[in-house]
């Protein structure tokens, strides 16, 4: 943002005002409010600048390869004007990694998006009161590769324990416990015939 002369004496004479109070005329009043009018409007066009260039960028982003000089052009304009490269810029660079100014471009953007990331956690970490020091994208990745993975326990009980109705135990002893039969008495010895008496004893009774 560029001041003309005059606006840059109406904010010097802002300042000394603001560092030593005293009374203002009414032309230095209105000096004033036309210099903040002037500042907001230029935040404002500012704005809708970036606006516009982020939504071209979408756009050349989404072309790609074929929009490769213009997508470079603009991305390389946006991180000039203090764009934080997204997850779509990091991914489309890698992609065209091949190319030497992509591959310098990713670089950058790595780095800025790194430290994007760090002070983000850090301001999540002052928010809520932690002195913990927070963990970069690399370091959560290696930590989550190294952590052991769960494994599933059965746990006794099972739906016998959440109350269900247990089956009625067998009568009797176990079957390991029972004692094993002898042949004899699973197939008792059959009984011999007793042979009839021979004629004469039968006459004789």
């Amino acid at each position: 943002m560029a001041f003309s002369a005059d606006e840059l004496r109406v904010l010097r004479g802002a300042l000394a005002i603001a560092l030593h109070p005293a009374p203002l005329q009414d032309e230095d009043v209105q000096d004033c409010l036309r210099l903040a009018e002037s500042v907001d409007e230029a935040v404002r066009e500012a704005g809708r600048l970036r606006a516009f260039l982020l939504a071209d960028l979408a756009r050349y982003r989404e072309a790609l390869p074929g929009s490769l000089a213009g997508y470079l052009g603009l991305l390389r304009d946006a991180l000039t004007a203090g764009y934080d490269p997204g997850v779509d810029d990091l991914a489309a660079l890698r992609a065209l990694r091949a190319n030497p100014a992509a591959a310098e471009l990713l670089a950058r953007c790595q780095i800025l998006a790194e430290r994007s990331v760090r002070a983000r956690l850090a301001r999540v970490s002052q928010a809520t009161g932690s002195t913990a020091p927070a963990a970069t994208p690399v370091a959560a990745g290696v930590g989550a590769a190294l952590a052991p993975r769960a494994r599933l326990l059965a746990l006794p009980g099972g739906r016998a324990a959440a109350g269900e109705p247990k089956p009625n135990p067998p009568s009797g002893p176990p079957p390991g416990d029972r004692p094993v039969p002898k042949p004899s008495e699973v197939f008792p010895p059959r009984r011999r015939p007793v042979p009839p008496p021979p004629p004469e004893e039968r006459v004789a009774g």
